[in-house]
């Protein structure tokens, strides 16, 4: 902990600072007001410990230009001329504490401590706030051709109501594309819900999906309000929607019909103004070919369709994904660790468990990463599906990837030029089809041409 101490008096600031750092702490020490704040402006300091009069610059005026610059540093006033009126206006400053001469060191040490204690609470506050923004933006990552049809289609067809079915393997990020277009439609503003039918026994799914009255069994001692009257307004993803009983696919059939529905043990209909979108990792159209699935309910839900494509389709896209994965773990200096013969490793690499795989794989890699004997290749998958022979972990791929930031940046040019052949070379329109303001299309282009000029330069 570092703290920045100002005092005029040189025996109370010597005894101090000895007694500070035979503590621990990291002391640099001021003479007046106007030294301190030289210091203060050229390190970073946890606390602040100053006389309240000064030479030149006093002591309120300290807090006034520390509290302006660093709003969570703590800033202990000391005198021996204490009022009321001066703790008040100190405090009301934002002053940490207020302290009269002469005190004891235990009572400035104690007051460390807290202060100490509380900027840990702080910075941990700051972190998990930082995580939990990125957790909960859940945005879809990729820039690769079919990761950029997909984010079209969710554009185009999120502001229209009707059911839509997406089909995916697992692990490829069905539920993120069923919030990506709930976001995206008028209804952002209304609940979001997520069922899984393979995750609810099918006694319960009846009740769980439309509530029940208080009565209509043992153990119903009050109402209970289901899935899609809790979605009112919203949108409810149903989840692997293959494992949906086929008693449970007629009712669910009515709903999506009648928008209507009645709670167990009710005689009342219920309605249900509910945007419905279902999920599933099977072909449907074979179920339905079995005679597992209901041929009308297929058809109902089957309106807007949308598949996902699996990781191995998009391998571009890796790159990207280990960044937001280590962004969301607050680990991003790991990413120097991610070489180019590594990145080439994974990119070898089919994923069958595909973006859930990978992030799985980054988070590993983020728990062994601090061991001394830590070998990212050992963390690897051992097999491919499609793939068997080993890989060159050395010069073969760094030839093939080259640097990270290289390899971004390759990436970055590919996709604008798309966006500009796609616009006509017009700008203003490409910038659209990026989602990107014009000014920062208009910058990109900029570096791009200064790379390729420095390039044809070395050449």
């Amino acid at each position: 902990m570092k703290i920045l101490l100002i005092e005029d008096e040189k025996i109370s600031r010597i005894t101090l600072s000895d007694m500070l750092q035979k503590e621990g702490y990291q002391v640099s020490v001021a003479a007046t007001g106007s030294e301190g704040m030289e210091l203060f402006a050229k390190n970073s300091f946890n606390a602040v410990i100053t006389d309240l009069r000064l030479p030149g610059i006093d002591g309120i005026e300290v807090l006034k230009r520390v509290k302006q610059k660093s709003e969570h540093t703590a800033v202990i006033l000391m005198t021996a001329y204490g009022t009321v009126e001066s703790a008040v206006e100190a405090l009301k400053l934002g002053a940490y504490d207020y302290i009269t001469k002469p005190f004891s060191p235990d009572h400035l040490l104690n007051i460390l401590r807290n202060v100490k204690q509380m900027q840990r609470i702080l910075n941990e506050n700051l972190q998990l706030k930082k995580r939990l923004k990125i957790i909960e933006q859940k945005t879809l990552v990729g820039n690769s051709p079919p990761m950029r049809r997909l984010q079209e289609i969710i554009r185009h067809v999120a502001r229209h109501d009707s059911t839509i079915l997406i089909t995916g393997e697992s692990g490829t990020g069905k539920e993120l594309v069923a919030r990506a277009l709930h976001q995206n439609s008028w209804r952002h503003d209304q609940p979001f819900l997520a069922v899984n039918c393979a995750a609810i026994p099918e006694s319960l799914l009846e009740s769980e999906l439309f509530g029940y009255e208080k009565g209509a069994f043992t153990g119903a001692t009050k109402r209970h309000l289901g899935y899609f009257e809790r979605a009112n307004h919203g949108t409810l993803l149903i989840d692997d929607i293959d494992d949906l009983p086929m008693k449970m696919q007629v009712k669910l059939l009515r709903v999506l019909q009648e928008q209507e529905f009645i709670r167990i043990g009710g005689w009342e209909s219920v309605k249900a103004d509910v945007r419905v979108i279902a999920a599933t990792k099977v072909n449907l159209k074979q179920r339905v070919a079995e005679g597992l699935f209901r041929e009308d309910l297929f058809y109902r839900l089957n309106i807007i369709p949308i598949n996902l494509p699996p990781l191995r389709e998009r391998k571009e896209d890796i790159p990207e994904l280990i960044e937001h994965f280590l962004k969301k773990q607050n680990a991003e200096e790991k990413l120097r660790l991610f070489t180019p013969a590594l990145l080439n490793r994974l990119m070898q690499y089919d994923w069958p468990g595909n973006v859930r795989e990978l992030e799985n794989f980054v988070q590993r890699f983020i728990a062994f990463s601090g061991m001394d004997s830590f070998n990212p290749f050992e963390l690897l998958p051992t097999h491919s599906p499609d793939k068997t022979e080993a890989v060159d972990t050395g010069k073969d791929a760094e030839e093939s990837y080259g640097a990270f930031n290289e390899f971004m940046a390759a990436k970055e040019e590919e996709i604008i030029n798309w966006a500009l052949k796609k616009a006509n070379n017009n700008i203003s329109k490409a910038a659209d089809l990026l989602q990107i303001p014009r000014t920062t299309l208009r910058s990109k282009l900029d570096k791009i041409n200064a790379r390729k000029k420095h390039q044809a330069m070395v050449n």
